[in-house]
């Protein structure tokens, strides 16, 4: 059957992830190899608006797999929320001759994604955060390079922890979702992690595994906190005044970010640029790539935001068990 699509789109929304430009390197590369020009939307949906695209071969995509953020950049766009907005995106693509786009981001993505879908673009997403908060994905890029990322700081904030004798309270993201708090926590060893997922209780999460590990004669912790879960401000002045302890505050913020990807978040990505190609030169649409138990599939779009994604309860029980041993 003769190929209906001769050139698409891609665009990176939300917040930016490492091993986003692995995804633009495998979507440019794979639209070439079928015979399919490809333009870059630069700044999201709000460069759909308003026609803001460079054109994309193999050598404007050379060697970028490497880098972090995302070579498209990345906005948030509230006049894409409005009709008016994503009539004037459907104008753009009508005015480049887009026959489908593919979107890298989270859930805003997609949503924005699905919308175009119902104006008549066929749309691919790709799942791209940090926070692995994707609900049909088991894995999202980005997630294990902000994971290590993480780890490097923790690492040496126990190095000086240790000299000083001091508790470190450190935060990480996830407004909504400890999984990278419970990852960088097992990661280094965290004597407790706080995460959005699981009702806190200071004095029982954190206060007595500090006092238990005191007693066996630990002279230094590090309690994880997603930044969802509160102010770690608030917290540290609640071990500083229960315990004694002097207490340092970190907030990891932004650094999470950036940095070069690793190899997962570059292969992961390569996978899942290729793989949204290929679903849209077998005509379909509104749907999203997705890992699962290290096969790539997708979903439909609708389907995907509707599904919930809880924390990793066995991951939970390990690091909680494993922190109480004294």
């Amino acid at each position: 059957m003769e190929n209906t699509i001769r050139r698409i789109g891609i665009l990176t929304s939300g917040g930016d992830a490492p091993g986003m430009n692995a995804a633009i390197r495998a979507v440019v590369r794979a639209a070439i190899h079928h015979g399919v020009e490809c333009v870059g939307i630069r700044r999201g949906f709000t460069g759909l608006i308003n026609g803001d695209f460079i054109t994309m071969n193999a050598t404007s995509v050379s060697g970028i797999s490497r880098r972090g953020g995302t070579i498209l950049y990345s906005a948030r766009s509230e006049e894409f929320r409005t009709e008016l907005g994503q009539e004037k995106a459907v104008a753009t693509c009508k005015m480049l001759g887009l026959d489908g786009i593919v979107g890298i981001g989270g859930d805003g993505t997609f949503r924005g994604l699905h919308d175009l879908a119902q104006r008549g673009i066929a749309v691919i997403g790709i799942p791209g955060t940090i926070d692995n908060d994707i609900a049909c994905s088991s894995y999202t890029i980005g997630f294990d390079t902000a994971c290590n990322t993480a780890l490097d700081a923790t690492d040496k904030l126990q190095d000086t922890m240790q000299s000083h004798e001091r508790c470190s309270v450190v935060e990480v993201m996830g407004h909504n979702a400890g999984h990278l708090a419970l990852n960088v926590g097992m990661g280094c060893g965290a004597t407790a992690v706080l995460i959005p997922e699981k009702e806190v209780d200071l004095d029982r999460d954190v206060i007595e595994p500090i006092r238990d590990a005191r007693l066996i004669g630990r002279t230094h912790f590090m309690i994880i906190v997603a930044e969802g879960v509160g102010d770690s401000y608030e917290i540290a002045k609640k071990i500083h005044d229960t315990t004694a302890l002097d207490v340092r505050v970190t907030v990891l913020g932004h650094v999470q970010r950036g940095g070069a990807p690793t190899s997962r978040d570059r292969v992961a990505a390569t996978y899942m640029g290729y793989n949204a190609v290929k679903l849209l030169l077998e005509g379909k649409t509104d749907r999203v790539v997705c890992m699962q138990n290290n096969d790539y599939v997708d979903f439909d779009i609708t389907e995907a935001l509707s599904m919930k994604k809880g924390i990793d309860e066995q991951a939970y029980i390990v690091l909680r068990d494993l922190s109480s041993v004294n």
